[in-house]
């Protein structure tokens, strides 16, 4: 039973860990990924599904020694850098880049400038389904299940919401969401926030604040899972490495958590500046610093 418990534990440590790095991933590239939908005409969620699949997050060889995040063969009128890399043959050609935002655009222009692809840009770029289905059609991969993981990838991580977004990676307002009357408020240590409503979640209040979800949720030391209460405050943008005030007073009903939102300072900082750890427990009266 112990041996089953390690390996339930394990797989589940595994899982925690790769949906972390896919959603470091998104972080790191849905701006380049919106730029080029515009540009070109793919969808940004077509884009980071085949960078997030084909790089295996960015970690793979490939990716981590030549910026190449498509998996894209040198082929005949490639005439940049080139390496070799073990693929369905030994020692094949893979291009190579100077930075993972150049292997983004080439994978554009390798979609674009293909008679084999043309059909695909008759789609809508909110339809990632009928791209995905095509990009397996048209061959890009070999996985006969590759339609799959992209829609897959896709719906997991939403990926989707990406393909309704401005040209500077901002997201548009859906009019059904309806208008954003909230007012907006200023921490003592001068960081934008909202309070919370009744029915709110976090989602609806990033959109109306043309906000990706994960940006709510780092900006207030959140995960996905966790319930949003009526009157609480969540921030619009970023919090602080410390306070303005030097200290603040424990009040009956403090958490750090609490406290590193009522001064606007980043749940990390606060722990680091006074040296909390799992073991810390809080108590009234006490006194937590603010600023070094």
């Amino acid at each position: 039973m112990r041996f089953l418990v390690i390996i339930f534990f394990s797989f589940t440590l595994e899982a925690y860990s790769q949906n972390n790095l896919t959603e470091e991933y998104i972080k790191n590239y849905y701006k380049i990924a919106i730029s080029e939908m515009h540009l070109h005409g793919i969808p940004a969620s077509i884009t980071l599904a085949q960078g997030i699949l084909e790089s295996g997050n960015g970690k793979s060889h490939l990716a981590k020694k030549s910026n190449n995040h498509f998996g894209i063969k040198c082929h005949k009128n490639w005439k940049g850098k080139k390496v070799f890399h073990d693929d369905d043959e030994k020692k094949e050609c893979f291009r190579k880049y100077k930075n993972p935002n150049d292997s983004f655009k080439d994978h554009s222009l390798f979609l674009k400038e293909r008679d084999r692809y043309s059909f695909l840009f008759r789609y809508k770029t909110s339809d990632y389904k009928s791209w995905s289905k095509g990009l397996k059609k048209a061959g890009y991969a070999t996985n006969p299940d590759y339609a799959n993981k992209l829609i897959e990838l896709i719906e997991k991580y939403n990926l989707h919401v990406y393909d309704v977004s401005n040209k500077n990676g901002k997201r548009k307002i859906d009019k059904n969401i309806g208008k954003n009357n909230r007012e907006i408020l200023k921490s003592n240590n001068n960081v934008k926030y909202v309070l919370s409503k009744k029915n709110d979640t976090y989602d609806l209040i990033a959109h109306q604040n043309r906000l990706w979800l994960w940006q709510i949720l780092d900006f207030n030391d959140k995960s996905k899972d966790e319930n949003i209460e009526v009157g609480e405050i969540i921030f619009l943008e970023p919090k602080r490495n410390k306070g303005k005030l030097k200290e603040y007073k424990v009040k009956k009903g403090d958490t750090i958590y609490s406290i590193s939102q009522k001064n606007g300072i980043k749940l990390s900082k606060l722990k680091k500046i006074n040296n909390i750890d799992e073991k810390f427990i809080i108590k009234t009266n006490q006194i937590i610093y603010l600023r070094k």
